[in-house]
């Protein structure tokens, strides 16, 4: 009985439309158009030599391999997905016996390179093979349905026979947390930046720090995910999430927010500076030549001091150090909806050494993601509220019903809101006046920390 169906009965595959990626306003950021793929029915093809000349020709297939694929004893095969709407008419006007055209869908991201490490891109069944069009493939790819028809002994389709047409279910689409105005403006000044720096790359993440959102995140150099496979794998990388390098001065934050917090040291506390510090041996010099002298605890954080934060991390020890860097989810993957994100790299706790708890309170002998560390300054600027950065808002239906919705995801209470809101204050200090006066901005208040490693 099976045999018999399997002689008379052809099942055509129709492929299920791919639900569409949205911003955060619902502007398009990728979306499926259909186009036309080239099938074989073996068993119906009357000269194969003639078919396989006359579609190699237009496909640009080679002519052998093609009459070998013909030859093949099967039901079905493809000869060629997706091909542009001339080539799909040229095939069409050789009506060739065997040979058919059915339509299925191909992604297409309008913006070309916008986003490119956070939408990822798809392979030739649709399927998603990177960024969110991976993580989130399941809810994106629909079912797909089929065309049974059932021909004769000559194999010629069966008027009136078991014509059965299965259709497709269409995929749901993801609203993300991204801005298509704020990726463009960030987009923009990386490539500004990527020029006038000659850097191998550039990285920029901008997340609300009330809700854990990714207002923007974006690398360069990039990739058109509409033609993906004509760039290196390595531009496919999102170093964004799937990079640890060390922090340095940057991770001073994260030092200063565990001894404010522990009450080791108090914001009117003197440090003094002769420009190098010894530690089992080794000498950790300043970066100013000759020190910076005696300052106060912000002028230490204003003026980056290394010297400075030696001491305070060496007053924090082993325990008290290690405990912030495990709160502020240092040494874990943050939790983000891509894939390949990475850990960071941190010296197991049994294992660290003075000189290692030295160099790590200035951001050295430890690696951190991009990710990992906008998270746990967010959560400085959030009153001391560590949340998992998110990439996806909700999920609908195509008949725009919310079937998922992304609540922001509280992970830890790292900070007291006083101690952050001293923070903040010493961090502010640092634009105004100290090393990150490039980034103040008249008529704002602006508080961050620059690093040069």
């Amino acid at each position: 009985s099976e045999s018999a169906t399997e002689q008379r009965v052809r099942e055509i595959p129709v492929e299920a439309k791919r639900g569409v990626i949205y911003d955060r306003n619902g502007r398009e950021l990728a979306v499926s158009v259909s186009s036309e793929s080239v099938y074989a029915i073996p068993a119906e093809i009357r000269n194969v030599e003639e078919t396989a000349a006359k579609l190699a020709a237009i496909l640009a297939l080679d002519t052998d391999q093609l009459e070998q694929k013909l030859r093949r004893r099967q039901a079905f095969a493809w000869i060629k997905r997706k091909v542009d709407s001339e080539t799909a008419l040229a095939v069409k006007k050789l009506n060739l016996p065997g040979i058919g055209l059915t339509q299925e869908g191909r992604r297409y991201y309008p913006h070309d390179n916008l986003a490119a490490h956070v939408l990822g891109f798809t392979g030739i069944d649709s399927q998603g093979l990177d960024g969110v069009e991976l993580t989130f493939d399941d809810y994106l790819k629909g079912r797909p349905g089929s065309i049974v028809i059932e021909y004769d002994a000559r194999g010629r389709e069966i008027p009136y026979a078991t014509h059965r047409f299965i259709p497709p279910e269409e995929g749901h689409s993801i609203y993300l947390t991204i801005d298509i105005v704020i990726q463009q403006i960030v987009e923009r000044e990386l490539e500004r930046t990527l020029k006038e720096t000659q850097a191998k790359a550039v990285t920029i993440v901008a997340l609300n720090p009330q809700t854990g959102e990714i207002l923007a995140l974006a690398n360069k150099p990039d990739y058109n995910p509409n033609n993906f496979i004509d760039y290196s794998p390595k531009l496919w990388r999102n170093i964004a999430v799937s990079n640890a390098y060390e922090p340095g001065s940057t991770f001073k934050i994260i030092t200063a927010a565990a001894a404010m917090a522990e009450g080791i040291v108090r914001l009117e506390d003197r440090f003094f500076d002769p420009g190098a510090f010894e530690v089992q041996g080794r000498h950790i010099h300043c970066w100013r030549h000759g020190g910076h002298g005696s300052q106060s605890f912000v002028e230490v954080v204003q003026n980056s001091c290394n010297v400075g934060f030696v001491n305070i991390g060496l007053r924090l020890g082993r325990d008290g150090f290690y405990d912030y860097l495990d709160k502020f989810g240092f040494g874990r993957p943050t939790g983000i909806d891509l894939p390949g994100e990475a850990k960071g790299i941190v010296i197991k706790h049994d294992q660290v050494k003075p000189i290692n708890i030295a160099t790590m309170a200035m951001g050295q002998s430890i690696a951190v993601t991009p990710i990992q560390l906008v998270s746990a300054v967010a959560a400085v600027a959030n009153d001391g509220v560590l949340y998992r950065p998110q990439i996806v808002r909700e999920i609908r239906d195509k008949n725009g019903r919310i079937l998922r919705e992304f609540q922001p995801d509280v992970i830890n209470h790292v900070l007291s809101p006083k101690t952050a809101h001293q923070l903040k204050g010493v961090l502010e200090k640092v634009v105004e006046k100290g090393t990150g006066r490039n980034a103040f901005i008249e008529g704002f208040r602006v508080a961050g920390k620059t690093g040069t490693a």
